[in-house]
């Protein structure tokens, strides 16, 4: 491949109920920290998709129902979702979903934090061999569980070994 040549990483994180999860993204292909010369990846966007394991045409979301859902990827394992402040915060997404119990009606917003994420067309350069993608719910859908993933659009680029290593510290 091509160091400009762009890519695609895929990734998922089931969710079954209300709770913290997450997967770990292996870099390890991609990101190489070497003595000489390093390599990094780039993120230029991030598209989510969540949906029920059950029913997955539609997302999670029951009759009578309010669900709080929040996903990242960050440069760090975490132990729950984490803020703009966290500077191991990569990208991140909130989705509400209401639906009432009269003929179905339903109400879908995710304004307080919109994915995918802008990086003003440079992207986001990734010096570390592992993201943790995460999801967080106030609720489970009754139907049992829903399925947070990503997909990232990546390429690589090559970096001075003090460079890599610094944005890599950085990251940490």
């Amino acid at each position: 491949m091509a160091k400009s040549d762009i890519f695609f990483i895929r990734a998922e994180v089931n969710q079954p109920g209300a709770s913290y999860q997450d997967e770990e993204i292996d870099l390890g292909a991609y990101v190489n920290l070497g003595v000489k010369s390093s390599t990094l990846l780039r993120v230029h966007a991030v598209e989510w998709m969540i949906s029920d394991d059950n029913a997955p045409m539609s997302g999670p979301s029951e009759s009578s129902a309010i669900m709080n859902i929040g996903n990242q990827i960050t440069t760090q394992k975490q132990d729950a979702l984490v803020t703009l402040a966290d500077k191991s915060l990569m990208a991140s997404q909130r989705y509400e979903v209401a639906r009432t119990a009269t003929a179905g009606s339903l109400f879908i917003t995710d304004t307080r934090d919109v994915g995918p994420q802008n990086w003003l067309g440079k992207g986001y350069l990734v010096g570390v061999d592992t993201l943790f993608l995460a999801t967080s719910s106030d609720q489970a859908p009754a139907s049992g569980s829903y399925t947070v993933s990503c997909q990232l659009m990546c390429s690589l680029e090559n970096a001075t070994q003090s460079s890599a290593v610094a944005l890599a510290l950085s990251q940490q």
